[in-house]
Protein backbone atom coordinates (compact mmCIF):
# COMPACT_ATOMS: atom_id res chain seq x y z
CA UNK A 1 0.00 0.00 0.00
CA UNK A 2 2.82 2.43 0.76
CA UNK A 3 3.95 2.72 -2.86
CA UNK A 4 0.64 2.33 -4.71
CA UNK A 5 -1.64 4.97 -6.21
CA UNK A 6 -5.34 4.63 -6.92
CA UNK A 7 -7.11 2.59 -8.07
CA UNK A 8 -4.79 -0.15 -6.72
CA UNK A 9 -4.18 1.60 -3.40
CA UNK A 10 -7.88 2.28 -2.83
CA UNK A 11 -8.79 -1.32 -3.59
CA UNK A 12 -6.25 -2.91 -1.22
CA UNK A 13 -6.70 -0.36 1.56
CA UNK A 14 -10.49 -0.71 1.39
CA UNK A 15 -10.24 -4.48 1.84
CA UNK A 16 -7.58 -4.32 4.58
CA UNK A 17 -9.58 -1.66 6.47
CA UNK A 18 -12.47 -4.09 6.83
CA UNK A 19 -10.23 -6.25 9.02
CA UNK A 20 -7.83 -3.74 10.55
CA UNK A 21 -9.74 -0.76 11.90
CA UNK A 22 -10.56 1.22 15.05
CA UNK A 23 -13.27 -1.22 16.10
CA UNK A 24 -10.89 -4.18 15.91
CA UNK A 25 -8.27 -2.30 17.96
CA UNK A 26 -10.82 -1.22 20.60
CA UNK A 27 -11.82 -4.85 21.05
CA UNK A 28 -8.15 -5.71 21.61
CA UNK A 29 -7.39 -3.09 24.30
CA UNK A 30 -7.79 -5.53 27.20
CA UNK A 31 -5.23 -7.83 25.63
CA UNK A 32 -2.84 -4.91 25.10
CA UNK A 33 -3.20 -4.13 28.81
CA UNK A 34 -2.51 -7.76 29.72
CA UNK A 35 0.68 -7.83 27.62
CA UNK A 36 1.90 -4.56 29.17
CA UNK A 37 1.26 -5.85 32.68
CA UNK A 38 3.10 -9.10 31.95
CA UNK A 39 6.17 -7.21 30.69
CA UNK A 40 6.17 -4.94 33.75
CA UNK A 41 5.78 -7.95 36.07
CA UNK A 42 9.08 -9.22 34.69
CA UNK A 43 10.72 -5.93 35.72
CA UNK A 44 9.40 -6.03 39.27
CA UNK A 45 12.17 -5.67 41.84
CA UNK A 46 14.65 -4.27 39.31
CA UNK A 47 16.43 -1.07 40.32
CA UNK A 48 17.32 -0.21 36.73
CA UNK A 49 16.23 -1.33 33.28
CA UNK A 50 16.15 -0.29 29.63
CA UNK A 51 12.63 0.90 28.76
CA UNK A 52 13.21 0.27 25.05
CA UNK A 53 14.62 -3.26 25.10
CA UNK A 54 12.44 -4.58 27.91
CA UNK A 55 9.14 -2.79 27.40
CA UNK A 56 8.62 -0.49 24.43
CA UNK A 57 10.09 -2.90 21.85
CA UNK A 58 8.53 -6.23 22.88
CA UNK A 59 5.06 -4.79 23.56
CA UNK A 60 3.97 -3.99 19.97
CA UNK A 61 5.60 -7.16 18.63
CA UNK A 62 3.67 -9.38 21.03
CA UNK A 63 0.45 -7.44 20.44
CA UNK A 64 0.57 -7.69 16.64
CA UNK A 65 1.58 -11.36 16.89
CA UNK A 66 -1.52 -12.03 18.97
CA UNK A 67 -3.70 -10.02 16.59
CA UNK A 68 -2.35 -12.04 13.66
CA UNK A 69 -3.10 -15.28 15.50
CA UNK A 70 0.52 -16.41 15.91
CA UNK A 71 0.68 -19.45 18.17
CA UNK A 72 2.30 -18.73 21.55
CA UNK A 73 4.82 -21.50 20.87
CA UNK A 74 6.06 -19.54 17.82
CA UNK A 75 6.53 -16.21 19.64
CA UNK A 76 10.31 -16.55 20.09
CA UNK A 77 10.83 -17.38 16.43
CA UNK A 78 8.41 -14.64 15.36
CA UNK A 79 10.18 -12.05 17.56
CA UNK A 80 13.57 -13.02 16.06
CA UNK A 81 12.24 -12.58 12.53
CA UNK A 82 10.61 -9.28 13.44
CA UNK A 83 13.82 -7.89 14.96
CA UNK A 84 15.87 -9.01 11.96
CA UNK A 85 13.38 -7.50 9.49
CA UNK A 86 13.98 -4.08 11.07
CA UNK A 87 17.40 -4.16 9.38
CA UNK A 88 15.62 -3.21 6.16
CA UNK A 89 15.87 0.41 7.34
CA UNK A 90 19.56 0.15 8.24
CA UNK A 91 21.47 1.79 5.39
CA UNK A 92 24.82 0.70 6.85
CA UNK A 93 24.06 -2.94 7.59
CA UNK A 94 26.85 -5.51 7.50
CA UNK A 95 26.87 -8.56 5.19
CA UNK A 96 25.86 -10.65 8.21
CA UNK A 97 22.90 -8.36 8.93
CA UNK A 98 21.87 -8.49 5.26
CA UNK A 99 21.93 -12.30 5.37
CA UNK A 100 19.89 -12.27 8.58
CA UNK A 101 17.41 -9.88 6.94
CA UNK A 102 17.00 -12.15 3.92
CA UNK A 103 16.47 -15.20 6.13
CA UNK A 104 13.89 -13.35 8.24
CA UNK A 105 12.04 -12.13 5.16
CA UNK A 106 11.82 -15.68 3.83
CA UNK A 107 10.84 -17.06 7.23
CA UNK A 108 8.00 -14.59 7.69
CA UNK A 109 6.78 -15.01 4.11
CA UNK A 110 6.66 -18.79 4.52
CA UNK A 111 4.95 -18.44 7.89
CA UNK A 112 2.23 -16.12 6.56
CA UNK A 113 1.70 -18.17 3.38
CA UNK A 114 1.03 -21.20 5.57
CA UNK A 115 -1.24 -19.14 7.85
CA UNK A 116 -3.29 -17.82 4.91
CA UNK A 117 -3.79 -21.29 3.46
CA UNK A 118 -4.76 -22.64 6.86
CA UNK A 119 -7.31 -19.83 7.44
CA UNK A 120 -8.87 -20.39 4.02
CA UNK A 121 -9.97 -23.81 5.26
CA UNK A 122 -10.59 -22.91 8.90
CA UNK A 123 -11.36 -19.35 9.96
CA UNK A 124 -10.50 -18.00 13.40
CA UNK A 125 -11.01 -14.66 15.15
CA UNK A 126 -7.53 -13.37 14.27
CA UNK A 127 -6.50 -10.68 11.81
CA UNK A 128 -5.26 -13.11 9.13
CA UNK A 129 -8.69 -14.77 9.12
CA UNK A 130 -10.32 -11.34 8.79
CA UNK A 131 -8.03 -10.46 5.87
CA UNK A 132 -8.87 -13.75 4.16
CA UNK A 133 -12.59 -13.09 4.65
CA UNK A 134 -12.52 -9.42 3.59
CA UNK A 135 -14.59 -8.88 0.45
CA UNK A 136 -15.84 -5.82 -1.41
CA UNK A 137 -17.96 -5.96 -4.57
CA UNK A 138 -16.92 -9.57 -5.06
CA UNK A 139 -13.21 -8.74 -4.78
CA UNK A 140 -10.83 -10.35 -2.27
CA UNK A 141 -7.20 -9.96 -1.32
CA UNK A 142 -4.76 -12.35 -2.97
CA UNK A 143 -2.43 -14.52 -0.92
CA UNK A 144 0.50 -12.27 -1.82
CA UNK A 145 -1.39 -9.13 -0.84
CA UNK A 146 -2.22 -10.58 2.58
CA UNK A 147 1.38 -11.70 3.15
CA UNK A 148 2.79 -8.29 2.21
CA UNK A 149 0.19 -6.54 4.39
CA UNK A 150 1.07 -8.71 7.40
CA UNK A 151 4.75 -7.89 6.92
CA UNK A 152 3.94 -4.18 6.67
CA UNK A 153 1.86 -4.22 9.86
CA UNK A 154 4.56 -6.16 11.67
CA UNK A 155 7.67 -4.21 10.67
CA UNK A 156 6.51 -0.62 10.14
CA UNK A 157 3.97 -0.72 12.96
CA UNK A 158 6.28 -2.27 15.53
CA UNK A 159 9.21 0.10 14.97
CA UNK A 160 7.17 3.28 15.07
CA UNK A 161 5.07 2.26 18.08
CA UNK A 162 8.24 1.39 19.99
CA UNK A 163 9.57 4.86 19.18
CA UNK A 164 6.29 6.53 20.17
CA UNK A 165 6.34 4.87 23.61
CA UNK A 166 10.05 5.50 24.13
CA UNK A 167 9.85 9.14 23.04
CA UNK A 168 6.83 9.64 25.29
CA UNK A 169 8.55 8.22 28.37
CA UNK A 170 11.61 10.39 27.70
CA UNK A 171 9.50 13.54 27.28
CA UNK A 172 7.62 12.97 30.53
CA UNK A 173 10.81 12.24 32.46
CA UNK A 174 12.42 15.34 30.95
CA UNK A 175 9.44 17.51 31.91
CA UNK A 176 8.55 16.34 35.45
CA UNK A 177 5.83 19.00 35.80
CA UNK A 178 3.99 17.34 32.90
CA UNK A 179 4.40 13.93 34.49
CA UNK A 180 2.95 15.25 37.76
CA UNK A 181 0.03 16.68 35.77
CA UNK A 182 -0.59 13.36 33.99
CA UNK A 183 -0.50 11.41 37.25
CA UNK A 184 -3.00 13.81 38.80
CA UNK A 185 -5.23 13.72 35.71
CA UNK A 186 -4.89 10.34 33.97
CA UNK A 187 -7.78 11.27 31.69
CA UNK A 188 -5.29 13.51 29.85
CA UNK A 189 -3.43 10.51 28.40
CA UNK A 190 -5.11 10.62 24.96
CA UNK A 191 -4.26 14.31 24.62
CA UNK A 192 -0.76 13.65 25.98
CA UNK A 193 -0.09 11.03 23.29
CA UNK A 194 -1.07 13.53 20.59
CA UNK A 195 1.35 16.06 22.12
CA UNK A 196 4.10 13.40 22.07
CA UNK A 197 3.35 12.79 18.39
CA UNK A 198 3.66 16.53 17.71
CA UNK A 199 6.67 17.18 19.93
CA UNK A 200 8.80 14.11 19.11
CA UNK A 201 7.21 12.01 16.31
CA UNK A 202 8.46 8.48 15.52
CA UNK A 203 8.86 9.30 11.82
CA UNK A 204 10.94 12.44 11.32
CA UNK A 205 10.70 12.89 7.57
CA UNK A 206 9.00 11.71 4.42
CA UNK A 207 9.02 12.48 0.69
CA UNK A 208 6.58 14.22 -1.61
CA UNK A 209 6.43 14.42 -5.40
CA UNK A 210 5.66 17.87 -6.79
CA UNK A 211 2.44 17.80 -8.84
CA UNK A 212 2.41 21.52 -9.70
CA UNK A 213 5.34 23.96 -10.00
CA UNK A 214 5.70 26.07 -6.88
CA UNK A 215 8.07 28.29 -4.95
CA UNK A 216 9.22 27.62 -1.38
CA UNK A 217 11.33 30.16 0.46
CA UNK A 218 12.38 31.80 -2.78
CA UNK A 219 13.39 28.49 -4.38
CA UNK A 220 11.63 27.23 -7.49
CA UNK A 221 10.43 23.63 -7.28
CA UNK A 222 9.66 21.98 -10.60
CA UNK A 223 6.98 19.53 -11.62
CA UNK A 224 7.99 15.93 -10.85
CA UNK A 225 10.79 16.79 -8.44
CA UNK A 226 10.92 14.92 -5.13
CA UNK A 227 11.13 16.85 -1.88
CA UNK A 228 12.21 15.50 1.49
CA UNK A 229 9.97 17.16 4.06
CA UNK A 230 10.41 17.18 7.83
CA UNK A 231 7.44 16.03 9.90
CA UNK A 232 9.42 16.90 13.02
CA UNK A 233 9.89 20.49 11.84
CA UNK A 234 6.21 20.76 10.91
CA UNK A 235 5.26 19.95 14.50
CA UNK A 236 7.59 22.71 15.73
CA UNK A 237 6.43 25.38 13.29
CA UNK A 238 6.01 28.65 15.26
CA UNK A 239 3.51 29.84 12.66
CA UNK A 240 1.24 26.98 13.73
CA UNK A 241 2.09 26.33 17.39
CA UNK A 242 2.73 28.77 20.21
CA UNK A 243 6.02 27.98 22.00
CA UNK A 244 6.49 24.93 19.73
CA UNK A 245 9.57 23.61 21.54
CA UNK A 246 7.71 23.35 24.86
CA UNK A 247 6.20 19.97 25.77
CA UNK A 248 2.71 20.58 27.18
CA UNK A 249 0.15 17.77 27.53
CA UNK A 250 -2.62 20.37 27.88
CA UNK A 251 -1.63 22.29 24.75
CA UNK A 252 -4.90 23.41 23.06
CA UNK A 253 -3.68 22.55 19.56
CA UNK A 254 -1.78 19.26 19.30
CA UNK A 255 -2.34 18.86 15.55
CA UNK A 256 0.52 17.04 13.85
CA UNK A 257 1.56 15.12 10.75
CA UNK A 258 3.07 12.11 12.54
CA UNK A 259 0.71 9.75 10.71
CA UNK A 260 0.98 11.51 7.36
CA UNK A 261 -2.24 12.57 5.67
CA UNK A 262 -4.57 12.12 2.76
CA UNK A 263 -5.16 8.76 1.11
CA UNK A 264 -2.00 7.31 2.70
CA UNK A 265 -2.83 8.34 6.28
CA UNK A 266 -1.20 5.70 8.48
CA UNK A 267 -3.35 2.59 8.71
CA UNK A 268 -1.61 1.69 11.97
CA UNK A 269 -2.61 4.89 13.80
CA UNK A 270 -5.36 3.25 15.94
CA UNK A 271 -3.17 0.47 17.44
CA UNK A 272 -0.21 2.85 17.90
CA UNK A 273 -2.38 5.29 19.83
CA UNK A 274 -4.00 2.54 21.88
CA UNK A 275 -0.69 0.93 22.85
CA UNK A 276 0.86 4.26 23.85
CA UNK A 277 -2.25 5.31 25.82
CA UNK A 278 -2.07 2.05 27.77
CA UNK A 279 1.67 1.47 28.08
CA UNK A 280 2.90 4.90 29.16
CA UNK A 281 0.66 5.59 32.20
CA UNK A 282 0.90 1.95 33.32
CA UNK A 283 4.70 2.21 33.43
CA UNK A 284 4.58 5.26 35.69
CA UNK A 285 1.84 3.74 37.82
CA UNK A 286 3.90 0.60 38.40
CA UNK A 287 7.12 2.56 39.07
CA UNK A 288 6.11 5.87 40.73
CA UNK A 289 9.74 6.90 41.42
CA UNK A 290 10.94 6.33 37.86
CA UNK A 291 13.74 8.62 36.69
CA UNK A 292 16.47 8.70 34.05
CA UNK A 293 19.56 6.67 34.91
CA UNK A 294 22.55 9.05 34.83
CA UNK A 295 24.96 6.13 34.45
CA UNK A 296 23.65 5.31 30.96
CA UNK A 297 23.57 7.85 28.11
CA UNK A 298 20.36 8.25 26.13
CA UNK A 299 21.00 6.64 22.74
CA UNK A 300 19.19 7.78 19.60
CA UNK A 301 18.73 5.86 16.37
CA UNK A 302 21.07 6.66 13.52
CA UNK A 303 18.58 6.20 10.67
CA UNK A 304 17.58 9.60 9.24
CA UNK A 305 13.90 8.75 8.72
CA UNK A 306 13.11 7.22 12.10
CA UNK A 307 13.20 9.33 15.22
CA UNK A 308 13.55 7.07 18.22
CA UNK A 309 15.84 5.63 20.86
CA UNK A 310 18.00 2.54 20.83
CA UNK A 311 18.26 2.62 24.63
CA UNK A 312 16.56 4.49 27.48
CA UNK A 313 17.82 3.37 30.86
CA UNK A 314 15.81 4.34 33.93
CA UNK A 315 16.03 3.80 37.66
CA UNK A 316 12.98 2.76 39.62
CA UNK A 317 14.31 3.33 43.12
Amino acid sequence: MLSLDDPDHKRIRGLVSQAFNQRAVDAFRRRILAVAKQLLDALSGRNAFDVIAEYAAPLPTIVIAQMLGVDAGDFARFKHWSDARSQIFNTARTPEQSAELAAARQGLDDYFVHAVEERRHRRGTDLVSALVSAEESGDRLTQREIVVTCNLLLVAGNLTTTDLIGNGVLALLSYPDQLVKLRAHPELISHAVEEILRYDPPVAQTSRVVLDPLEIGGTEVKLGEVMTVSLLAAGHDPARHSEPHRFDIERPDTSHFAFGGGAHFCLGAPPARAEAQIAIPLLFERFPSLRLDPQHPIKHKGAPVFNGLTALWVRSA
